[in-house]
């Protein structure tokens, strides 16, 4: 099994790739045009600031890349947030896999923490990327940007508002929360997404 983990200015990589060997799965991180294209599976992590991490991908031409892949992609965090049409983040133009918008939350009391930091359950899953998971499952989040639900949302969470917790649309995955962090549960995911055919 070849794979890949897309390497750009944004952080997590590390942990991504431990969260693998835990599972009994080696990755090669790499910004290889070609070693990207012929991967089994591709991962495409990020922690950081849409803006800066969209430049980076275009500067290498890496946004047309991914664009294109026909194997199974999982976005993790900024990755997925990255592969929606549009953030609101300094009004940022993404990679328009998935249709709906990043927005950032806006709570209506001061008492609700932005960003959100921490463990919240996901329900309403649809998806084979959450076999031999139970509704209501905890998994770790940290974003202050959200993807508002809509017809690609696979998973949910609640944080001011429900939004979408996963998307998938054709062999584009991408979970807001960071299955690397997420202990038995995101080991599961990312079984699950290996397997994946």
């Amino acid at each position: 099994m070849n794979i890949v983990i897309v390497k750009y200015n944004a952080g997590n990589i590390q942990s991504v790739l431990y969260a693998l060997e835990r599972i009994g799965a080696t990755a090669v991180v790499t910004d290889n045009v070609e070693v990207i294209q012929t991967a089994d599976k591709v991962i495409f992590p990020g922690v950081g600031e849409a803006s800066t991490a969209m430049h980076y991908l275009k500067e290498r031409k890496l946004d047309e890349v991914i664009k294109n892949l026909r194997q199974p992609l999982l976005g993790v965090c900024l990755g997925m947030q990255l592969m929606c049409a549009y953030s609101e983040e300094n009004n940022t133009n993404c990679l328009g896999i998935f249709s709906e918008k990043v927005q950032r939350f806006a709570p209506a009391t001061p008492d609700i923490k932005v960003p959100q930091i921490g463990w919240n359950n996901i329900y309403n899953l649809k998806s084979d990327l959450f076999n031999h998971l139970k509704e209501n499952s905890y998994c770790y989040f940290v974003h202050s940007y959200f993807a508002a639900l809509g017809n690609e949302t696979i998973a949910t969470a609640d944080y001011v508002q429900p939004y979408s917790a996963a998307l998938h649309k054709d062999n584009f995955y991408g979970v807001q929360f960071h299955p690397e962090k997420s202990a038995e549960i995101g080991e599961q995911i990312l079984k699950n997404f290996i397997t994946m055919q």
